[in-house]
């Protein structure tokens, strides 16, 4: 699992490069899945994008991030997160 942005000036922008390794591909909201859509639409080649409905407003590891993420991500990746 690896992660990118939807925006050209993010630390690790999304490329055609990661949609094409991607099995699935998750965004936190509606917009990020049009952006990803528009962008990549060569490279999405019939690969799946799915939006979490998660609001782009929390910060790096924040808690309240992490625990809706497990919570949303476990209907898609029931492995996830590994328990160690």
């Amino acid at each position: 699992m690896t992660s990118a942005g939807t925006n050209r000036d993010a630390e690790n922008p999304l490329s055609s490069e990661l949609v094409a390794w991607a099995d699935i591909i998750f965004v936190m909201e509606k917009a990020h899945r049009g952006k990803v859509q528009r962008r990549f639409r060569a490279a999405l080649n019939g690969k799946r994008v799915v939006c979490l409905d998660i609001p782009d407003d929390y910060g790096f590891m924040d808690p309240a991030l992490v625990s809706l993420l497990e919570k949303k991500l476990s209907r898609y990746l029931p492995e996830w997160p590994a328990k160690t």
